[in-house]
């Protein structure tokens, strides 16, 4: 069982996001990086693949070289390789990113790695963008599954399992095949200090892909408005009542 989990550099979860003055670009200088929440687990799921049949799994992201620090994270928690597509940091839009991972999927298979799983995150964390492992499926030609919550091996077999709103959607789709994972679908390990060091001696491959024509274009950045929050006091003890049943009867609950 050789896996592909693929993953994106994104700003901390929760972290103040401060735009640049022509409102182009999000300020990084004090910004903390990871990878998305739905990837965490999609790297988790590779790692217990791997351990539960055997084989090997590789990482892959692109992005600045600086994102070569999320590929050692991951590696830290068990990955075997890695990927690097190096860009100069500007943002790939999902078609061109897509382009660029299919290719290099189809140039790993001609050094000796094919791969019998593609892991997704579901979404990545920064845009909300969902094409990515769809368009990857399409450009290679194999079964793609999103939303996944359940996911095992059997006879060749991907058996996945999906949330609908009254119960669970099951499919079987044959190997290979693209799936996008949902947070989950397990709970993540911890990086151990051995696995830290380990990480800092595996292989990562560097390929310098050139960005093809996406079919969009960045107008500006712009911060949705922030959500204030605000606390009344009615009053205190018994004198409050009043006000509390009048409140009541303007939101109708008596």
């Amino acid at each position: 069982m050789n896996v592909l989990v693929c993953v994106k550099r994104v700003p901390a979860t929760g972290a103040t996001i401060i735009l640049t003055e022509d409102q182009q670009e999000i300020e990084t200088r004090n910004l903390g990086f990871t990878i998305s929440p739905h990837e965490e687990c999609a790297v988790e799921e590779a790692v217990r693949l791997v351990e539960e049949h055997g084989g090997s799994s590789t990482v892959l992201t692109l992005g600045p070289e600086a994102a070569v620090e999320q590929l050692r994270d991951a590696m830290a928690l068990g990955i075997d390789r890695a990927v690097h597509l190096i860009t100069d940091g500007s943002e790939w839009g999902p078609q061109a990113t897509a382009a660029a991972i299919a290719k290099a999927v189809r140039e790993q298979k001609e050094q000796g790695y094919e791969f019998d799983l593609l892991l997704f995150g579901n979404e990545a964390a920064d845009s909300g963008n969902y094409q990515i492992g769809v368009r990857v499926a399409h450009a290679l030609d194999i079964p793609c599954l999103t939303g996944v919550k359940g996911l095992s091996i059997q006879d060749g077999q991907a058996l996945v399992r999906r949330e609908a709103a009254n119960g669970w959607e099951l499919y079987s789709v044959p190997i290979p095949a693209v799936i996008s994972v949902k947070e989950g679908i397990n709970l993540p390990r911890y990086p151990s200090l051995p696995g830290r060091l380990k990480a800092k001696k595996k292989p990562v491959d560097e390929i310098k892909p050139s960005p093809g024509d996406d079919g969009l274009r960045k107008i500006i950045l712009k911060k949705p408005a922030e959500v204030s929050s605000k606390a009344v006091i009615l009053g205190e003890g018994n004198a409050a009542v009043p006000e509390i049943i009048d409140l009541l009867k303007e939101l109708r609950l008596v």
